[in-house]
């Protein structure tokens, strides 16, 4: 299976253009043979905290029509954004198989910081599959969480996406740490997506990259650029 990682520089708060960015982005991925395209954490408002917390209608559910484009483009696709629940706001990730259905949903369970004030915390790991894979979810703080990954490794899953913001800074030296780790210590491939430029209060580094089982690096993004890098897995 090919699989494609994407970066992009968000639009602050406006879903719409969001969607438009991600639509562009995985009609990419589809172009370059992709099956599966994977976006950063929160692409459908940027990482605006004090945005979504003054304006519920930033809040999007898994079959909001605003997605609708997005999830036409005949390619699966996991995006991740601030979503309603029960209990309150969550930093959900939606998994949409290539003809639109939702496939499964993911809330994020470790909460960054500020974070904690605004989401509710999620209490089940992410799991779907797809073309014959095993797949699990994590997004940004997730993945720094030891038990969650070997929960992951040990639940048979071939391959770990995350959906995440690391900026520029103490950021780069993070991503470029934890992730070919868990590929090493878990043997699976995993697949990190990222922001680049403005996000919040950081500046994201990019570096969206495919690594397979062991750690070694299949394929990078720059830190600067909005595209989708591509790999296959499996």
């Amino acid at each position: 299976m090919k699989i494609a990682a994407a970066q992009l520089t968000c639009v602050p708060g406006d879903v719409t253009a969001n969607v438009k960015q991600a639509t562009e982005l995985a009609d990419r991925a589809r172009a370059d043979g992709a099956e599966l395209v994977v976006f950063p954490e929160l692409t459908l408002t940027g990482y605006e905290l004090d945005l979504i917390a003054a304006n519920p209608g930033l809040l999007v559910d898994a079959d909001d029509a605003r997605l609708d484009s997005m999830r036409s483009t005949g390619v699966a696709t996991v995006i991740n954004c601030a979503a309603p629940t029960e209990r309150g706001p969550a930093i959900a990730t939606f998994v949409y198989s290539a003809a639109g259905e939702l496939l499964h949903s993911y809330f994020k369970q470790h909460l960054f910081e500020h974070e904690r004030e605004l989401f509710v915390a999620g209490d089940r790991d992410g799991r779907f599959e797809l073309g014959g894979l095993r797949f699990s979810l994590a997004t940004c703080y997730d993945n720094h969480f030891a038990a969650l990954l070997g929960r992951s490794a040990a639940d048979g899953c071939d391959v770990h996406v995350a959906s995440s913001l690391y900026g520029t800074g103490g950021g780069v030296h993070e991503r470029a740490t934890i992730y070919p780790g868990i590929s090493r210590e878990s043997n699976m491939s995993v697949v990190l997506s990222n922001h680049v430029g403005p996000a919040g209060p950081w500046v994201g580094c990019g570096g969206s990259a495919v690594w397979r089982p062991g750690g070694d690096l299949l394929v990078e993004g720059d830190s600067s650029s909005t595209g989708v890098v591509t790999a296959q897995i499996g």
